[in-house]
């Protein structure tokens, strides 16, 4: 064992005797799953992967993408599949990322410029704070869970401070740890206060755990509250309810451009493959048709039964309305719900 190897490995040790230690696993068949994020079920629907074979059997395709999308990897399928993702969502454009990770880091690593600031939920996705990281914004600021006083006393010291930069506030819908919703109408009524001509206050939201689930059709909690014309920008994944792979940000004809050219996980990565393009279709065609609704309904149900129903022996069950519902066990305990 090298030297580095042994650095390594004492790391690991500190993190297995913390009960923390991370470690792929493959759960048994018959397990009752707790941890998925296949929301509607679509990754186990027959009908679902129907639709999906018989779209990709009347397609004459290549495997892979076979580059970027600035070089090869690019085509009329995944353009016109944009158009259709921004018609639904109600924006002026869409561009599609190979996951949510990607697109969060290439949006706020780009978009906010030298002297901008950014203001963000405490518990934003690691993806955030990695295009935080490397922005060229001037600040980044948090402000407490979902904490409109706290949003409101932040943003009076910034705009005193920064008067002539652009501000961005970052927030998620549903949030992915705590299954908690934000109150989106009320920080849209915020940013309206102190920039009612959306002059140089911009909100951007991750629906990543509300698209299918929340909303019209699934379209999201922003389009729930009819805020698209309020939002800068909007990112959607694929990848949890949708049984696919991959997101969206939901944008201006501009923002779209600027991210084609300055993203590096969008100019830098091998997009992805035809048949990835052919489930998110499918995924947005089953939306679109309905077939969806009642599944939604159903979710909603069983999620308020769950909370009506659990009896702990102990930890604590979070507040939460979502399909998202953390138990905070005591201690250091390795095992969890």
């Amino acid at each position: 064992m090298t030297r580095l190897d042994q650095q390594l490995q004492a790391v690991l040790d500190k993190r297995r005797d913390i009960a923390k230690l991370r470690q792929l696993v493959v759960n048994p068949p018959d397990a009752i799953d707790f941890s998925s994020n296949d929301f509607l079920g679509l990754a186990h629907n027959p009908e679902f992967r129907e639709k999906f074979l018989n779209e990709l059997q009347s397609r004459d395709f290549i495997m892979g993408s076979t580059g970027s999308r600035l070089l090869d990897g690019n085509s009329q399928y995944a353009e016109d599949l944009e158009k259709k993702l921004a018609t639904f969502h109600r924006a002026e454009a869409a561009l599609i990322f190979n996951s949510g990770f990607d697109a969060n880091a290439g949006l706020f690593s780009t978009v906010p410029q030298k002297g901008d600031v950014i203001i963000y939920d405490e518990l934003v996705h690691a993806s955030v704070h990695e295009g935080m990281k490397i922005s060229r914004a001037s600040s980044r600021i948090p402000f407490k869970h979902s904490d409109v006083e706290d949003l409101v006393r932040i943003i009076d010291q910034v705009t005193q401070k920064y008067p002539q930069s652009n501000v961005f506030v970052a927030v998620e819908t549903v949030y992915s740890m705590d299954g908690d919703i934000a109150p989106l109408p009320a920080i849209v009524k915020v940013l309206k206060k102190y920039w009612p001509n959306r002059e140089n206050g911009f909100l951007i939201v991750d629906e990543a755990h509300a698209t299918g689930v929340y909303g019209d059709h699934g379209r999201g909690i922003v389009a729930q509250f009819g805020l698209e014309n309020e939002v800068f920008a909007r990112l959607h994944t694929f990848s949890k309810a949708l049984a696919s792979n991959g997101a969206v940000i939901l944008s201006s004809d501009i923002v779209r451009s600027y991210l084609i050219n300055y993203a590096r996980p969008l100019i830098y990565s091998t997009f992805m493959s035809f048949s990835s393009l052919v489930s998110i279709r499918c995924a947005y065609g089953y939306l679109e048709s309905g077939r969806t609704i009642e599944i939604q309904e159903h979710l909603h149900k069983i999620t308020r039964r769950f909370r009506e129903t659990i009896r702990l022996p102990t930890g604590t069950l979070l507040p939460s309305s979502s399909p998202i519902q953390g138990i905070v066990l005591n201690g250091e305990s390795p095992y969890a719900l």
